[in-house]
């Protein structure tokens, strides 16, 4: 049947190829039941494997689906090394010195090559593998929809314009996730992210030294490893507290001016989100519930499906 009528019945065919064509384009929690059905057993195992090596590898998995998401979709497109039709992600100002992890994606795509040979895609992999990290992390789980396919280029431009810079002003955060779909609210929760990880110095200094919002106390134990000038790789907790626990310490911290990087305090610094991390610091299970639901949506960034795209048998080059 064509897509195309010009008979009364065209209002249906439309509705139908409109409704098939949705169809196809929808991701599915059992995409891989069949074709590769220990696809997430093995995610899951290499996922455990690294954090138990370094629990701080958990934070870069999640990050890594963050900076690939936010990027012209969920498409694995973070993943590619520059070529000489494209120069890549990996390189772009949010990404360069920063993004951890590659190796421990490409030690999984191999484990899952090797018992399914084309058919997981390194896109679905980073999902999966964000949500693993939390999960070990002692954090929520959330249904991974699956079926995601691989992009065959990637973008440096649009990696340094998309991706939320730890420079942003609370109306900057706000319509940088608007600009992805996302909700205030919904941006507050991703936010909560930081209850684990590390940032490097260059990325809070301005605050460390020039603002007044900072806990006293707080700032002199940061300056310690973070100088005015030079150490610009030195790292600190984004949560003081519990840096290897996916908890709700984040937002208690944000209440006593403990956040560590600009972007951080500007969601309880008198603006219109201080109720919602006083929701968060309060009510551990609400944080959980918002930030997975949060997490599929940003799972469902325009992901490539069907025939588009591919599955690259290798994630850090085109087929």
């Amino acid at each position: 049947m064509g897509c195309e009528s010009s008979s009364v019945k065209s209002a249906f065919f439309l509705l139908l190829c409109f409704l098939l064509g949705t169809a196809s384009a929808q991701l599915s929690s059992t995409f891989y039941s069949k074709s590769c059905p220990s696809a997430l057993s093995t995610i899951k195992s290499g996922v455990s494997s690294a954090i138990s090596s370094e629990a701080r590898m958990g934070a870069s998995l999640l990050r890594l689906h963050f900076h690939d998401c936010f990027v012209n979709g969920c498409d694995a497109s973070i993943l590619l090394d520059d070529t000489a039709n494209f120069t890549g992600e990996q390189n772009a100002g949010p990404n360069a010195n920063s993004i951890r992890g590659l190796d421990v994606i490409d030690k999984i795509k191999s484990q899952v090559e090797s018992k399914c040979p084309g058919v997981v895609s390194c896109a679905d992999i980073l999902a999966v593998a964000a949500r693993d990290s939390v999960v070990a992390l002692g954090g929520p789980s959330w249904t991974v929809l699956l079926g995601r396919r691989d992009s065959t280029t990637a973008s440096q431009s649009a990696a340094n314009s998309n991706i939320p810079a730890p420079t942003l002003s609370l109306s900057g955060l706000i319509t940088a996730f608007s600009n992805k779909g996302f909700t205030a609210k919904e941006m507050v929760a991703l936010s909560g992210s930081h209850t684990i990880g590390q940032a490097r110095c260059t990325t809070f200094r301005t605050r460390l030294y020039n603002e007044n919002n900072i806990n006293a106390t707080f700032a002199t134990s940061l300056k310690a490893n973070c100088p005015s000038s030079g150490g610009d790789n030195n790292l600190s907790p984004l949560d003081t507290t519990s840096p290897t626990s996916f908890d709700n310490a984040y937002f208690k911290n944000l209440q006593i001016q403990k956040g560590l990087l600009h972007s951080d305090q500007q969601l309880f610094s008198g603006g219109s989100t201080d109720a919602q991390v006083n929701t968060y610091s309060s009510n551990s299970a609400t944080f959980m519930t918002d930030f997975a639901n949060a997490m599929v949506k940003m799972g469902n960034l325009s992901p490539l499906t069907g025939s588009s795209g591919q599955i690259r048998k290798n994630c850090g080059k085109v087929n």
